[in-house]
């Protein structure tokens, strides 16, 4: 049934774990995802430091900063599967001790080519780490009452770790080397781990047949290729170009590849039936377009604020701050709403209040609005959080728990393309309403009109060699320029945000919930997942 949480979500527990509260698991899963939503940030406000002290030449560069997630989303599939197989508090504690160890080579690193090593073996961490979390929570929280408000506070802590990442790594810097950054993770995995094995449960899903190995490189590398494509995209890079296109191409094939393969296997890593519930298949499409809308925006924004209204990098992250809060607050209150409203109207509701907080935001212009920034951003991070919360919790319902790690590894994947493509569509219109308001700027030089047409970063940079008038003309030619294309993208945005609540009215309408029965481990069968024709 749509929306209910079945009997065969009652979780099976190693002995030593057995007796721990729930509560108190959760703790230990959100330290874990405090932990990897950091590191997602931290780097940012490092990379100046890091290119002062190891010198890498602009792809050596690229590679530091896009290896981790790169990695992350590539493996997030392979890695949710295995732990359905092998046993996913396995797999999280050996997230642990790889994340330990890679924070700490990191940290070290004397060259580029090892800090991009170490940011690839993050990486895996971080993919072994992500999809066990929500499936553990998944399994140890079979009152779906009680899972809803268990996930509320993981995504709170979510919000938290994205934006205490910046701050953290620019407190770090002020006072440490740029190593510090990394080597914050070495004690919090050194408790994580022995209190993990001590108090996480153990649990598996469904052991028929052998693990597909081909499949799940398939997937690894496809979605390698694909992401990789996206962020080349996102990037700026030329569309033909071969760096571009080739992996773009080679994932794609291998993805459908994959899924071809699934559909033709008997014990598929991912239980491709799971996208014939409308319920599943609608929750992963919100997740994509609430974070295609709103990635790519919030780039824009933090360009908006630094190089138009010329706030420090620390003052723009205390200007978002709100957007944080609100997300924490959308996030503890999320249970409640679930419960009084359904997921169809909770997530319908999320996706208007963050067309709305965009719309809203068309309104900034050359000049500080503080009130106009805060109300934005405040509405912005409620209704993205309600949206997202709606959307996770009820595709992990629907999903068989025997299959819990393949469907919080669908999730998480979901999240990571969206946020890929969202940074290359929105992009691409920004630059697209960017670039034609700088082709004829008074007493410019065509060739300076076409490098500052390329980015208000570079309009400064062409500006500032110009000298006055001509520079001062470009330099406002270009904040002009750039505040339009702001709301031309904003509008894009706010288009895909109502297609996105439209979406959401294929959800139940109520949170359908059945209590947990409990069973002897002699009395459990094991669930065979769904494979569609």
């Amino acid at each position: 049934m749509s929306g209910t949480t079945t009997a065969a979500a009652v979780p099976r527990r190693r002995a030593a774990g057995a007796g721990a509260n729930r509560w108190v698991v959760l703790v230990v899963l959100c330290v874990s995802l405090l932990l990897v939503a950091v590191d997602a940030t931290v780097l940012h406000v490092a990379v100046p430091a890091v290119t002062e002290d190891l010198r890498p030449g602009a792809i050596e560069l690229l590679w530091i900063v896009d290896t981790y997630p790169l990695v992350c989303a590539s493996l997030l599939i392979l890695f949710g599967t295995l732990g359905d197989r092998v046993g996913r508090r396995r797999i999280l504690l050996l997230g642990y001790g790889l994340f330990g160890i890679a924070s700490a080579v990191a940290a070290f690193a004397h060259n580029p080519q090892t800090l991009i090593l170490a940011r690839a073996l993050l990486g895996v961490g971080g993919a072994m780490i992500m999809p066990a979390t929500l499936s553990i929570l998944r399994q140890v929280f079979p009152d779906r009452r009680e899972r809803a408000l268990a996930i509320g506070i993981w995504s709170a802590v979510a919000a938290v770790g994205a934006a205490v990442g910046p701050l953290l790594g620019g407190f770090l810097l002020e006072h440490f080397w740029w190593g510090s950054v990394f080597l914050v993770n070495i004690p919090l995995m050194l408790v994580s781990l022995p209190v993990g094995r001590l108090l996480l449960p153990e649990s598996t899903g469904d052991r028929d047949g052998p693990w597909d190995v081909v499949g799940a490189i398939m997937a690894a590398v496809g979605l390698f290729g694909a992401v990789l494509g996206v962020k080349r995209l996102g990037g700026g890079e030329p569309a033909l170009s071969p760096l571009t296109l080739v992996p773009l191409l080679v994932g794609v094939v291998l993805l459908v590849g994959f899924v071809r393969r699934q559909r033709r296997r008997s014990h598929p890593l991912v239980d491709l039936g799971m996208f014939a519930r409308p319920a599943f298949v609608t929750s992963v499409g919100c997740i994509v377009l609430a974070m295609l809308a709103l990635v790519g925006l919030e780039l824009i924004a933090a360009q908006y604020l630094q190089l138009v209204l010329g706030l420090s990098p620390l003052r723009t992250g205390l200007r978002l701050l709100p957007l944080t809060f609100a997300a924490m607050a959308a996030g503890l209150a999320g249970a409640r709403m679930l419960r009084r409203f359904g997921p169809r109207w909770m997530v319908c509701f999320g996706f208007c209040l963050t067309a709305a907080a965009v719309l809203l935001l068309t309104g900034m212009g050359g000049q500080d609005d503080t009130a106009l920034l805060l109300a934005g951003f405040v509405a912005l991070g409620f209704g993205l959080e309600t949206t997202l919360f709606g959307a996770y919790e009820s595709m992990l319902s629907e999903a068989p728990e025997a299959r819990a790690g393949g469907a919080a590894a669908i999730g998480e994947t979901s999240y990571q393309l969206g946020a890929g493509i969202g940074i290359a569509l929105l992009g691409s219109v920004m630059n697209a309403a960017y670039a034609p308001g700088l082709t004829s700027v008074s007493g410019v030089p065509a060739d300076a009109s076409r490098a500052a047409s390329h980015s208000l970063g570079e309009a400064y940079e062409v500006a500032g060699r110009l000298g006055v008038p001509a520079g001062d003309a470009l330099r406002q030619a270009a904040r002009n320029s750039f505040v339009h294309g702001l709301h031309v993208t904003l509008l894009v945005s706010a288009g895909l945000l109502l297609l996105g609540a439209v979406m959401a009215l294929r959800l139940p309408r109520v949170m359908q919930c059945e209590e947990p029965e409990v069973e002897l481990p002699a009395q459990r069968k094991v669930e065979r997942p769904r494979v569609s024709a």
